[in-house]
């Protein structure tokens, strides 16, 4: 027997004998007998999966067991339960209350690795679980009660410090070598047997169930149309930004449940290039952060407010001792790997949408990080993100992202599929007539040295927004011309704004962000910099400033202007406004529908080297501002590691115009519509849906 199964056998034979025990004090014996359960269950699991009962189970059971894996944090039964932070508190004490919802939450992150039959993964949680446990019936016995709190602190950052480097190591090789064998089997396997989504032990839904459905009854040609798009807007993001796909040998897809045959299709134009596909999970853990469904082949999303509760659970235990111990960990990790990681081309990326926003609630019990810990938490991010660039040789790493709604965006499956057809259309548009277009607008913004950009209809924006100008506008541009390549569906023109001369208000009335609702969302900038901003979410200043600076500045204390774009995709706005989607696009469809500006890095964010040329051969020469050129003498102040866009619909605009050094000013948007000639045609699709009446 290995080591790791002897580990394993002697942990589970322990966590078997604790349900019954009562050794430990009586307010928290349910606790540690309810994670006994959990761990016997991914016990089962495991079993049930190597047996091979699961390949024949009839559909209804496994939908039973699948509901069974998250029953405890469904929105229904959350506050009920020890991952909730404010019930644990209540039940366990303020100071136990918060560390042993964290450790809830972390062997819940045992069901990925037992899925991906990861056993080593599994042990040390369930190892991790026994010693909190140990202090715990030893303080009993000893009539101490329970342990202090700062003993518990320390064995659950013991385990983070001693199993970094081993954790880390597993997460690079899922994401960027070789995924999970056992999921892509099943991915690749046949997409008409829906019990293949159960298997994979991500939660399923009616979504995932009817989004397989729908796409098996697409047409071949549809299906390939969009293999086409995804695959080929992923070699076009190599040739446009002269990277090298040839010296490449993986691709990992994300995807959703559901979208198994889209998937098949990719895979097989992948293998065309010379790659070959994996499929990374997205585990929720302490030891990375955890952004829901984006970064992995995964389900739905059980309850976005655990992950949202959990998301800074780190704070309990992060120092600089830690942080140090953890960048050792990744760095070793990817030294170890760096002759394969090198060989990883970038992702390729099937989000969806369509979900209820999600609009969190508050709660005092859920871990914060303190000012200390935000700007360990920026350098940690900062390092974590230069070591990816040189272990897969970012110069010659590219992407390419494309969204599809889910079927809870429609109340019918009639109306779901006109909206998936609809979304299909805006994702298949004519690259050559908009490459056209927007090359009208790339035309006149490069003699610009200024933007003017303000809003109406209850839009507060007023901004100025400096322009780096061409030495050469011939042979030069600032904006680039931005086809479907790397962001799917076409419909923009973008820069890098200078900063020095950047300055006013940007305001939304309403807007999602990565989920996330922003209601009367307020940004100003002076030099280019983000000075202020506040929201009405919630009823304080205070509330509502807490919220921005966690979601949209992450902990930093001032973000640049990062980009300033132009959206052209007057498609894609009209068809969210008679499907009344617009509150439910993804951002990557968003901001094509109106003049956008992000917050943050830039768009060439650590690719600053490579040459871009637009379609009409002239190079991009807007590519760095005062903080990026940075990377040069102080790398370490030139990237935040973050890029959120915020788009102003068109019906919020009143104009958007380039203005020349002499004062010379040319309209592009006025009043929501395009008035540059050469662009008037993308007024069509506002036309017909009377958006100015």
């Amino acid at each position: 027997m290995e080591l790791t199964d002897l580990r394993y056998t002697l942990a589970m034979d322990r966590i078997r004998a604790i349900p019954g025990e009562n050794l430990t004090s009586p307010g928290f014996v349910q606790y540690f007998e309810d994670g006994a359960q959990w761990l016997l269950l991914m016990e089962e699991e495991e079993r049930f999966l190597l047996s091979g009962d699961a390949v024949s189970a009839d559909i209804d059971l496994l939908k039973k067991r699948n509901r069974r894996l998250y029953e405890e944090i469904l929105p229904e039964n959350y506050a009920s339960g020890w991952a909730d932070p404010e019930y644990a508190s209540e039940r366990l004490g303020s100071e136990m209350g918060p560390l042993l919802a964290a450790l809830r939450y972390e062997i819940r992150s045992a069901l990925p690795f037992v899925y991906r039959l990861m056993r080593e993964r599994v042990l040390i949680r369930a190892e991790l679980f026994l010693e909190v446990y140990t202090a715990f019936t030893v303080a009993y016995h000893e009539n101490r009660g329970i342990p202090a709190s700062a003993q518990v602190r320390s064995i659950i950052r013991g385990y983070l410090a001693d199993y970094a480097e081993e954790e880390m190591t597993a997460y690079l090789k899922d994401k960027l070598i070789e995924g999970s064998p056992r999921i892509y089997d099943l991915a690749a396997g046949d997409c008409t047997d829906l019990r293949n989504l159960y298997l994979t032990g991500e939660y399923v839904t009616d979504d995932e169930i009817r989004s397989a459905q729908h796409i098996a009854g697409l047409s071949e040609e549809e299906i390939n149309l969009i293999a086409e798009t995804i695959t080929e807007g992923y070699r076009r993001g190599f040739i446009n930004g002269g990277k090298n796909l040839a010296s490449k040998k993986t691709v990992s897809v994300i995807i959703h449940l559901g979208f198994e045959r889209i998937l098949q299709a990719c895979i097989k134009r992948f293998k065309g290039y010379g790659l070959r596909t994996i499929l990374p999970a997205e585990v929720p853990t302490l030891f990375h952060s955890f952004s829901r469904g984006s970064m992995g082949y995964g389900g739905a999303d059980p309850n976005p407010q655990y992950y949202y509760d959990h998301r800074e659970d780190l704070a309990l235990f992060l120092d600089e001792g830690l942080r140090i111990r953890r960048l050792e960990g990744l760095t070793n990790a990817y030294r170890r790997l760096k002759e394969k990681t090198v060989l990883y081309a970038g992702p390729a990326v099937l989000e969806t949408f369509g979900s209820e926003p999600f609009c969190p609630s508050h709660t005092p019990f859920a871990p914060r990080y303190d000012e200390v810990q935000q700007k360990i938490c920026t350098d940690y991010s900062i390092k974590a993100a230069q070591l990816y660039s040189d272990a897969v040789v970012a110069k010659d790493r590219s992407f390419t992202v494309i969204d599809f709604p889910l079927p809870s965006i429609a109340e019918t499956d009639e109306k779901y599929r006109e909206i998936f057809d609809a979304v299909t259309r805006i994702n298949t548009l004519d690259n050559e007539l908009y490459e056209k277009i927007q090359g009208r607008m790339t035309e006149v913004l490069g003699f610009a040295s200024r933007a003017e950009i303000r809003g109406r209809n209850g839009n507060r924006t007023n901004l100025t927004v400096k322009l780096f100008t061409p030495d050469d506008p011939s042979m030069e541009a600032n904006f680039e011309n931005c086809t479907a390549d790397v962001n799917i569906p076409v419909g923009e023109v973008f820069t890098t704004p200078v900063l020095e001369g950047t300055e006013g208000l940007l305001h939304v009335k309403g807007v999602y962000l990565e989920g996330l609702y922003f209601k009367d969302l307020e940004i100003r900038f002076e030099n280019g910099r983000v000075t202020d901003y506040n929201c009405a979410n919630f009823e304080s200043d205070e509330e509502n400033k807490n919220y921005i600076r966690e979601n949209i500045l992450y902990h930093h204390e001032h973000l640049p202007m990062g980009e300033c774009a132009i959206g052209t995709n007057t498609t894609a706005y009209a068809a969210a406004a008679k499907y009344g989607i617009s509150g439910r696009l993804p951002i990557l469809i968003a901001e094509k529908t109106g003049p956008h500006f992000a917050v943050g890095d830039t768009c060439y964010c650590r690719d600053e080297e490579n040459r871009v040329y637009n379609p009409d051969g002239k190079e991009i020469v807007a590519k760095d501002n005062s903080v990026s050129i940075l990377r040069k003498t102080e790398p370490e102040k030139a990237y935040f590691g973050c890029h959120t866009d915020i788009t102003i619909p068109y019906e919020e605009l009143g104009e958007f115009t380039a203005v020349r050094a002499d004062g010379f000013r040319t309209p592009i948007l006025l009043d929501g519509r395009f008035v540059l000639e050469g662009t008037q045609i993308l007024n069509i699709p506002l036309d017909e849906m009377g958006a100015n009446e």
